[in-house]
């Protein structure tokens, strides 16, 4: 799938990544880019429409989906992290909370959008996932299992979309030198870097993309037939 002449739906696009995304969007020749956030005053970017979307209010995701009915391209990128394992005291209102946003607000947009990208011809949907949705930690326990839970959704939505020719794209990066990871003294990918090998990815007709050398690094010890997940689960 090509950016040029696409319409873009980026949801976060206030800061970071999002931002990033609308931006290079515009670079490569988008004729619209929707930049959604919770507050649309926060979006500063010029030559993008501001639109207001909190991903966990089913109401707001109806409204952008009725409203911006020409889009082509949606990334889920909205996303959450909270520190913790799973067996503290408040790991399961944590868990909670970043699924609703880590999950099922990519989840509510997917399906609200997919009718329209159909109407326009099937277009793609990036998901933002994570190199923890293969490892995990204490730290991040909760957060790499509601990616996790993203990463299957998004194989799924991959099968149940493809007969409408509509593209599903995982991205798995691990630290972005963003806010969402400013408390972790750790190496860290310009967002611009990952946007751009994202994009790169999508126009050159990939299901995933791994934007950095941890990410592969771990992808390719995951078993010696790594793509086995972008095949259905057949029942004879």
């Amino acid at each position: 799938m090509k950016l040029e002449n696409a319409v873009v739906l980026v949801t976060g696009a206030n800061r970071g990544l999002g931002l990033a995304f609308a931006q290079e969007a515009l670079a490569r020749g988008a004729r619209k880019v929707y930049a959604a956030a919770r507050n649309p005053a926060s979006i500063t970017l010029k030559g993008v429409v501001a639109v207001k979307l909190d991903v966990n209010n089913p109401e707001d995701v109806a409204r952008v989906a009725r409203d911006c009915a020409d889009v082509t391209l949606l990334i889920n990128n909205a996303g959450v992290a909270e520190k913790g394992g799973v067996l503290g005291e408040n790991a399961e209102a944590m868990l909670r909370r970043q699924l609703e946003t880590n999950l099922f607000g990519p989840l509510r947009l997917s399906r609200s959008f997919a009718p329209v990208l159909a109407s326009n011809g099937g277009g793609g949907i990036i998901n933002v996932l994570s190199i923890a949705s293969w490892i995990t930690g204490p730290v991040l326990a909760t957060y790499s299992a509601t990616k996790s839970a993203a990463w299957s959704m998004t194989n799924a939505l991959r099968q149940e979309l493809k007969e409408q020719h509509t593209h599903v794209l995982g991205l798995h990066v691990g630290f972005i030198d963003t806010d969402l990871a400013s408390d972790f003294d750790v190496p860290k990918i310009a967002p611009e870097l990952v946007v751009t090998r994202t994009y790169d990815g999508l126009e050159q007709n990939a299901y995933q993309v791994l934007a950095d050398d941890p990410t592969q690094q771990v992808h390719q010890a995951l078993s010696s037939y790594p793509d086995i997940y972008l095949h259905a689960l057949e029942s004879h």
